[in-house]
């Protein structure tokens, strides 16, 4: 993936930080920023908290990253992608993507009430195969 690219198209200054914060987010799917930050500075050993938290912000007002609010635990993020639905174990934490059509599950809900949806985050929570 060329985050290089994916920060010119959104207008975004690339740095040598951005660049390392896509390429966790790549690497590790759903993170918490508190993980995002123990694993970045390894690598940028001066950036800061509020840096992380500054250059999260701005990709996601961009939606070049998503943010996914849990259910009594902390947020998690993501690279911005299709939407899709989430697959929460409530034993061990794990978040995986679920690929389904939202638009459907969208039209549905309009279908059955009067309500304009703007934004869709469908987390499903039970219990991995692990963990059964």
């Amino acid at each position: 993936m060329n985050y290089e690219l994916l920060l010119r198209e959104c207008n975004m200054k690339v740095t040598p930080q951005r660049l390392g914060i896509l390429a966790m987010m790549c690497e590790n799917g759903h993170i918490s920023i508190e993980d995002l930050y123990v694993k970045i500075k390894k690598q940028f050993s001066s950036i800061s908290l509020a840096t992380l938290y500054k250059n999260v912000n701005a990709m996601i007002d961009v939606s070049l990253l998503k943010e996914v609010k849990l259910p009594h635990m902390k947020s998690k993020y993501e690279l911005a992608k299709t939407p899709h639905a989430h697959l929460l174990c409530e034993s061990c934490g794990v978040l995986e993507d679920l690929e389904m059509d939202m638009n459907e599950v969208s039209h549905l809900l309009a279908s059955k009430s009067d309500f304009k949806v703007n934004e869709t985050n469908l987390i499903f929570s039970g219990t991995c195969h692990n963990c059964q």
